[in-house]
């Protein structure tokens, strides 16, 4: 069986698959799609790395192969912010061998799932962080990405975003192209309205 890519390419960005687990189960979610992204076989994991597995993969990307990268970014077939504390040790491991930029794609849902604050665990982890809104209300959030959190979800991102712009440099939000365009106008507000940029993918 395959046992699921942990670290993969999508364009000039290292992307790190840490786990499948995630709060959402958001209807335009790729993995609902397909099994794999870049030059990943599959990214269903069998079972989650280790920092330390993580960390070594990396390694072997940026100082054995020396492919050309970027970005390092946290995100796979799940919420990267499920495993903070691995994700933080490797955050500071691969900061001895590149200074490439780390970046971690989140739903914003992280004081939900650990019940503590958690954006100032992440000042000097990271260099940026895309937070996906993809809803300009909680009840079309809660329609659209069925977080199991229940309606409380939506106002628990927008403020993980604003606390955590304290401690990331560059923070950002980020909706998907296929909601509405009146939709998408509203999210770009949201953004502005709490200082960080916005971005469509």
């Amino acid at each position: 069986m395959q046992k699921g890519t942990i670290v993969y390419l999508y364009g000039e960005s290292l992307y790190i698959n840490l786990t499948n687990r995630c709060p959402n189960s958001c209807d335009f979610c790729i993995r609902n799609y397909t099994d794999n992204l870049g030059d990943a076989d599959n990214l269903w994991l069998e079972e989650e790395p280790t920092a330390d597995q993580v960390v070594s993969r990396i390694k072997e990307e940026i100082c054995e192969k020396k492919t050309k990268v970027n970005e390092i970014i946290f995100c796979g077939y799940g919420e990267p912010m499920e495993r903070l504390e691995e994700l933080i040790d490797i955050s500071k491991k691969i900061r001895a061998f590149t200074d490439k930029p780390i970046r971690i794609n989140t739903n914003g849902l992280a004081d939900l799932i650990h019940k503590k604050k958690t954006a100032p665990l992440l000042e000097g982890v990271v260099d940026a962080v895309s937070v996906s809104l993809n809803a300009p209300t909680a009840e079309k959030y809660f329609n659209l990405c069925h977080p199991e959190f229940g309606p409380q979800s939506f106002d628990a991102i927008l403020k993980w975003t604003e606390d955590v712009k304290q401690y990331v440099p560059d923070v950002r939000m980020s909706v998907v192209g296929v909601i509405p365009e009146e939709d998408i106008q509203e999210c770009r507000r949201i953004a502005e309205e709490l200082g960080v940029k916005f971005r469509v993918r």
